[in-house]
């Protein structure tokens, strides 16, 4: 299909080039926020070339009878996009194929959202498009969720309706290249209006698009705070896997993973399992996560996935963030879940963690700071930093000026405490530790790391392994 061209990428012109395009035409199904999306078409002009059909099911008898109902009884899902996606497709072609499938691409795009304050992880919603990009083609689909950081409905709105134009155009017009796609895909969407938790690429016509690469990209262009992967290397919603639920997670590099890590975070969840049983909190799952922060440098997406997949090899979920201190890390999971959240590590960061000059842009510096990460149910997990010379833990490290009477305060608390003994730690290897070995050439190395890990890393090649 020839690729048409926007001279001028506002909402109406890119609405109205869709419309003029006499070979696709396709339904509108939208549920929450309005048929914000479907009005940009009626209102550019045209529509009628384009639109077969919009419908908004609100009510939830009729949209159940429409679309079928959900397992777990809601409405903004991933599963209740798809259902309305299968629906609407199956039905254009049904109706209309034999009357002008021969020279029509169908599309259908639908989304179900709820509106709500900014502050609330319910102000989200799944949108998608299923088109052909042939004539009687197969079928592809992008899926994304979002979640509208505006504060107030109608801002809500707006942004939905620019943003639902935004993929229907970069479906058709700009899906032959993933960086072209991504950048038209928030066109006349101001930074820090929606976040894009999640997007998904299905279909031959997206053969060469890596989904796990271009929710690595969100990150990497800010259009995304986080991403979240499964063991099978799954796109997930942080808001599915987490609510509530109790989280513990390890940050690192990883880049590899050391036998040690593996440690801490197993010995972590020991530690995190006995609270739980101790505190108030009703008997709960609890989720492990492996984090890799992502907000020094723009990031060498490749390099990323290499680190994620060996993660992946050993079972863990893998969270890539932009987030550079723990406080802002918790408060984004605290959207989710309030329920007991812990972050284990290496006693070598507490000074990292008690350093005054990381909250000089707070108001309240330090204080602010450690009074934002420490909340009634969240807690950091210290694993003895043992080298051949010393070993370092929560008891022994003593931090000076104003960060003493703090650190003694949340110790006191249990907020911060040891999981392990120095007798009880073997030394403690960092991935820097195994780069350097892999740098010299020495082969031992090999046995500070999982066995899978370390087939990885020779059968590819990988961390500088040469």
């Amino acid at each position: 299909m020839a690729q048409l061209q926007s001279h001028q990428q506002t909402t109406a012109h890119k609405a109205l080039t869709v419309n003029l395009d006499l070979a696709r035409y396709g339904a509108f199904a939208e549920i929450g926020a309005g048929q914000e999306v479907a009005r940009h078409f009626f209102q550019a002009g045209r529509a009628s070339q384009t639109i077969a059909k919009t419908i908004s099911a609100y009510d939830m008898v009729y949209s159940d009878e429409i679309y079928g109902k959900e397992k777990n009884g809601r409405y903004v899902c991933e599963s209740r996009l798809n259902k309305m996606l299968d629906k609407e497709f199956s039905l254009l072609l049904r109706r209309l194929d034999a009357h002008r499938g021969d020279k029509t691409c169908f599309f259908a795009f639908a989304n179900t959202v709820a509106t709500g304050t900014a502050e609330s992880p319910r102000c989200h919603g799944w949108m998608g498009i299923r088109f052909q990009n042939e004539i009687h083609g197969e079928a592809n689909d992008v899926v994304l969720h979002i979640r509208m950081m505006d504060r107030h409905r109608l801002q809500q709105q707006e942004t939905l309706g620019v943003l639902g134009v935004n993929l229907v155009h970069s479906a058709f017009y700009h899906s032959q290249d993933l960086n072209q796609f991504l950048t038209h895909l928030v066109d006349n969407i101001k930074s820090g209006q929606l976040m894009i938790d999640a997007i998904k690429f299905q279909g031959p016509h997206f053969k060469n698009f890596d989904t796990r690469l271009a929710n690595l990209e969100l990150v990497n262009r800010g259009l995304a705070e986080v991403v979240l992967f499964s063991p099978q290397l799954e796109v997930l919603t942080v808001g599915d896997v987490v609510y509530d639920k109790a989280v513990i997670l390890q940050r690192g590099s990883f880049r590899p993973v050391t036998n040690t890590h593996i440690d801490v975070l197993e010995k972590g969840v020991q530690q995190f399992k006995q609270r739980l049983k101790s505190s108030s909190t009703k008997s709960s799952e609890i989720v492990p996560l492996m984090e890799i922060t992502a907000h020094k440098e723009k990031m060498n997406a490749q390099d990323f996935l290499t680190r994620i997949e060996s993660l992946a090899s050993l079972g863990h979920t893998t969270l890539v963030s932009r987030f550079n201190l723990f406080y802002e890390l918790k408060s984004f999971f605290r959207k989710f879940t309030q329920n007991e959240f812990a972050i284990v590590m290496s006693a070598l960061h507490l000074e990292k963690i008690m350093d005054e000059s990381h909250y000089q842009h707070l108001e309240g510096g330090i204080f602010e700071g450690l009074g934002k990460l420490f909340d009634p149910k969240s807690s950091l997990f210290i694993y003895p930093h043992k080298t051949d010379k010393i070993c370092m833990t929560a008891r022994t490290f003593n931090p000076s000026g104003n960060s003493l009477p703090l650190y003694r305060h949340f110790s006191e608390k249990q907020q911060i405490t040891d999981i392990l003994g120095c007798d009880e730690a073997g030394i403690y290897h960092h991935s820097d530790d195994i780069q350097k070995l892999l740098k010299k050439k020495d082969s031992s190395w090999e046995k500070l790391v999982p066995t899978e890990v370390k087939k990885k890393i020779i059968a590819e090649k990988i961390f500088g392994y040469r």
